[in-house]
């Protein structure tokens, strides 16, 4: 039998009843799921400790987050593929384990190299676990369960960005950096052993095997492996300026024409670009790319604030960000219900509308704000990211087939970290140009002939006088210099988070291009 014909009788098989160890097996993948966004950010807060630790520079220090970024972002697009080959519990196993595997090396690396391809690995091959939860939650569950099901995923998808960087930062003044990695081990054996027992989905179609298409692999992991290159370095080195960040770019747009070109003449490509035809699928993958720049952006710029600015350190940051995530649970219960009463359309718009609200109250923050000044926008945020995750995840793959869902949830999925990744790009392109920008209108305002000016240096060099060694006028200056440099940063986050708020605004103008989905049952592969 072809893999045509297998695909749409496995689509065509009745459902059957849920069990208890259908249920335990899916909250393993969705555990599986939660380690693999997780480890995303988990290293942030800490790259100044695994640099130290492997004796690494400053500007390659990065690449620990880098690598798994541009590896992952590989993976998720053809884990449809090979899903289908397979079986999701056998990927599920494999990417599972190799990824506890790839953690315990990525302890033990023993210089920056070692740990660059390590992270790489773990990336890739955990890559795996994030679409093929999305696919099977449509896959196993009837509709009226999914509503549920997708709180469970939303608050994973949402909350392990959020928590990585508050659980690193712990781990890491805890005990050591190697727990960042260490930490998996437990949880990702237990993972793999529960999946590979209870999980039953699909059966193997090998078929696809034949005629494999090894040119578009290579060409899509060299479109999105350079891609992701470009917009996590080109910000950091002065994009077009640096030769690497042109020369990646070049490598991008080639290789992104033949890619494409490839997957739609090729008779089985691998990747099935056509769901894009789905005006909901693609409606609901560009609102998954805004969602993006949102929910890694804001992780990004408020930290980055508190650290900056305010002089935070890991665990204080960790407590302001952990109001999104509380208010993001208190609000699941009910958003899982809503999605059930309330047009998802509807819904949806509200949750755009609050998460840019909470954005653009964000945006008038000044040098002092804390936890109490930062508590009404995080909670804005919070409550609206299930508002936003539930009837994106829903319109994009509730009205597809259910032999196209392995391939879409990919695709989906990839879509959300590309928000992420050229929002952050965009981020550090605007937090570059805007912070010099504040720099020479706020020195062009301060002239020390100025009387106000005057007195303020005179009152502080006096204060300084008996307080530290040296010229006191110089002392002066100097705190001077610092105080306009805090208020430029200050500003360009202002800046920064109104562009966020901007996005969200737009997206709503795409609110009348979805349609009212119409879900399809679930779907039993035996």
């Amino acid at each position: 039998m072809d893999g045509a014909r297998l695909e749409a009788r496995t689509a065509q098989s009745p459902a059957r009843a849920l069990g208890a160890g259908d249920w335990a097996g899916f909250i393993a993948m969705v555990f599986g799921m939660f380690m693999a966004l997780l480890d995303i950010q988990i290293v942030s807060s800490s790259l100044s400790e695994i640099q130290a630790g492997l004796a690494a520079g400053a500007d390659e220090i990065s690449w620990v987050q880098t690598a798994y970024l541009i590896a992952e972002v590989v993976m998720i697009p053809l884990s449809g593929f090979l899903s289908r080959v397979l079986t999701t519990r056998l990927l599920f196993t494999l990417s599972a384990a190799c990824f506890t595997l790839a953690s315990a090396l990525c302890a033990g690396a023993w210089n920056l190299d070692s740990m660059i391809a390590f992270r790489a690995a773990q990336g890739f091959l955990g890559g795996a676990m994030i679409p093929t939860v999305f696919a099977t939650s449509f896959t196993l569950f009837p509709p009226e369960k999914r509503a549920g099901v997708s709180v469970i995923i939303g608050l994973v998808a949402t909350a392990a960005p959020t928590l990585g960087p508050t659980v690193g930062g712990y781990l890491t003044q805890a005990f050591s950096w190697h727990w960042l990695f260490l930490i998996n081990l437990a949880p990702g054996i237990l993972v793999a052993s529960a999946v590979w027992l209870l999980v039953d989905v699909d059966r193997p179609n090998r078929a696809l095997l034949r005629g494999f298409d090894y040119a578009g692999l290579a060409l899509m992991a060299l479109f999105l492996g350079s891609l992701e290159y470009v917009m996590e370095e080109g910000p950091r080195n002065d994009w077009f300026e640096d030769r690497a960040i042109l020369g990646f770019s070049v490598i991008c747009a080639v290789s992104a024409a033949l890619f494409f070109r490839r997957v739609l003449a090729y008779h089985n490509p691998i990747v099935e670009l056509r769901a894009f035809a789905d005006r909901n699928f693609a409606v609901g993958s560009l609102f998954s790319f805004i969602l993006g720049i949102g929910l890694y952006g804001s992780v990004y710029v408020i930290p980055l604030y508190l650290a900056e600015v305010r002089g935070f350190n890991s665990l204080e940051i960790g407590e302001v960000m952990f109001v999104t995530g509380f208010f993001q649970m208190l609000s699941a219960p009910l958003a899982g219900a809503l999605s059930k009463a309330l047009d998802l359309r509807l819904m949806l718009a509200a949750g755009l509308a609050l998460f840019g609200t909470g954005v653009y109250l964000t945006s008038f923050m000044t040098a002092d704000w804390g936890f109490a000044e930062l508590l009404l926008p995080q909670a804005l945020r919070g409550s609206s990211l299930m508002l936003c995750f539930l009837p994106i995840n829903t319109l994009a793959l509730g009205t597809l087939a259910p032999d196209k869902l392995k391939n879409a949830s990919g695709l989906y999925n990839l879509m959300r970290n590309l928000g992420g990744a050229i929002g952050l790009a965009g981020i550090n392109t605007v937090l570059t140009e805007r912070q010099q920008f504040h720099w020479n209108r706020l020195a062009a305002d301060i002239n020390p002939g100025h009387p106000g000016v005057r007195n303020f240096l005179d009152a502080l060099s006096a204060r300084l006088g008996g307080l530290l060694p040296g010229d006191p006028d110089l002392a002066a200056m100097k705190q001077l210099a610092q105080i306009v440099y805090r208020e430029a940063l200050v500003l360009t986050f202002d800046d920064v988070l109104l562009l966020m708020a901007a996005v969200f605004a737009v997206a709503l103008l795409f609110m009348p291009l979805v349609r009212k989905p119409q879900l399809t049952g679930p779907v039993e592969a035996h």
